[in-house]
């Protein structure tokens, strides 16, 4: 685990690292830097949200955010980015502000069930599967709209946004162009008005793929090991 001064250092790189690429790209707004925690300890996370002004963070597995949650400081929005399980999604939908992971309708019908019964709407992402990967979950760039107008029609789910992850191109061309086509799927929905659907989220870019998503449009960035550093995990994982 990296010492705290190292990660307040590390935020800093990439908030100007954000500038740059906005900079370069003529963008005026600045996407928001959610930072990604998982295996981060919670201690340390807090640390982010008092000292750095860390205002948004994501967990990737249930458990761990159960087990964090009781201690976050209160000031944070929690997001849920990874893989979510429909018999899952009863113990988050109420502790969560958004979830960026909605990658299939039974999924989303699942969140609509869970969120009726404590009388919340729940803001979700719909997961876009950029490289069309069949391993992956995801709408595949096609689905998309269609989706969103079936999804439109639930009363505790609303669509506000979309999120990708980028397949391992090794150009980063490559990866650009992926972003790209999500970004004008993203700009093609909002501009027509359906019902439910607000599109003011493109959750895009990680700490390898930053650049190219903020070129491309992103509105919110997952950054994980620029901040934290790389992370060991189990064989399992």
């Amino acid at each position: 685990m990296l010492e705290n001064s190292t990660v307040a250092q590390n935020i800093e790189s990439v908030r100007a690292q954000i500038d740059r690429v906005c900079r370069v790209c003529g963008r005026k707004d600045r996407p928001v830097l959610l930072a990604a925690t998982k295996t981060v300890p919670v201690e340390q996370i807090n640390f982010t949200v008092r000292e750095c002004g860390i205002t948004d963070i994501g967990e990737n597995r249930v458990q761990e955010l159960l087990e964090k949650y009781p201690l976050l400081d209160k000031r944070v929005r929690l997001h849920f980015i990874g893989r979510l399980q429909r018999n899952k999604v009863k113990y988050i939908v109420d502790k969560v502000c958004l979830i960026h992971s909605a990658d299939s309708l039974p999924l989303i019908y699942e969140i609509e069930k869970q969120a009726a019964k404590i009388q919340k709407r729940m803001d979700v992402l719909l997961e876009v599967n950029a490289g069309r990967e069949e391993q992956k979950g995801g709408f595949f760039p096609e689905e998309v709209e269609r989706a969103a107008e079936q999804i439109g029609a639930l009363e505790h789910v609303h669509v506000c946004g979309l999120m990708a992850v980028a397949p391992a191109y090794p150009k980063q061309e490559d990866v650009f162009r992926c972003f790209e086509e999500i970004s004008k799927i993203f700009i093609d929905i909002s501009q027509k008005n359906l019902h439910n659907i607000d599109m003011y989220t493109l959750s895009m870019g990680m700490s390898d793929s930053m650049d190219c998503a903020i070129a491309a449009g992103s509105t919110m960035v997952r950054i994980g090991s620029a901040l934290f550093g790389k992370r060991e995990y189990k064989k399992s994982e």
